[in-house]
């Protein structure tokens, strides 16, 4: 993986943890696109830590339980 991709994936990874932000809210702090965010979260960070996907995959969870109560 290249250093760059490693350092975003990272990133987003703190940023999410540290604020509890949305996928959407995480591809316009980092400029790029939401299913870039959506794999860098869901396969590329398990890849990297799997205790830190853990954590991350949580907090998704929770968005998407958040965002069906809301329909």
């Amino acid at each position: 993986m290249k250093s760059s991709i490693l350092k975003r994936v990272l990133d987003e990874t703190f940023y999410i943890i540290e604020t509890n932000k949305t996928i959407r809210e995480i591809a316009q702090k980092y400029n790029v696109s939401k299913s870039t965010v959506h794999k860098d979260l869901s396969e590329r960070l398990l890849e990297i830590d799997s205790e830190l996907y853990k954590k991350v995959n949580e907090i998704m969870k929770e968005h998407i339980e958040v965002r069906s109560e809301e329909r």
